[in-house]
């Protein structure tokens, strides 16, 4: 039954992330913002699955509901519209995929040779104080952890400024 809910919320989480970028059903950005929602919603069955109920929680609280709340607030503040189809930009495509290709030789690098210690793996799934633990005291954790934050500061500031009106 494990395998098989697994293989469930694997199948839909790859279906709706699919669906956030290729949406057959409709153009309009909020509709790719509920596949979305739908596709963090399929995380956090497998941190179900893991036994990592407060990452699950974490997940469903902090991402599919804030996070996608801000989203949402930033695509009505802009006014985004549908798309109208375009054709196809050949540079676009090109540098496009080299990206993708370029992203799945570093997953398939990263896959091939890294691992952490069993020690590490184990304790953090299902406890608070093991995950804090590893992130902020071990120090392997703690640079990207504030790179992301960074990444995330400046996403804010990009939207502040995108929603100006008149941009001096």
């Amino acid at each position: 039954m494990h395998d098989a809910l697994f293989y469930i919320f694997s199948f839909l989480t790859l279906l709706f992330g699919f669906l956030v970028v290729l949406n057959p059903f409709s153009r309009n950005p909020v509709t790719s913002a509920m596949f979305l929602v739908l596709m963090m919603i399929g995380i956090s069955g497998l941190f179900v699955l893991l036994n990592a109920y407060f990452l699950a929680a974490v997940q469903i609280l902090v991402y599919a509901g804030a996070v996608m709340v801000l989203f949402l607030f930033v695509i009505m503040l802009l006014n985004i519209g549908e798309e109208e189809k375009r054709r196809v930009n050949l540079f676009a495509g090109v540098t496009g995929s080299a990206a993708v290709a370029g992203l799945l030789l570093i997953l398939g690098k990263t896959l091939t040779s890294g691992h952490l210690p069993p020690s590490a793996a184990e304790g953090a799934v299902g406890s608070t104080k093991a995950l804090g633990t590893l992130l902020f005291t071990q120090g392997q954790y703690l640079l990207p952890f504030e790179v992301v934050s960074l990444l995330l500061l400046s996403a804010m500031m990009g939207v502040v400024l995108l929603s100006k009106k008149d941009i001096k």
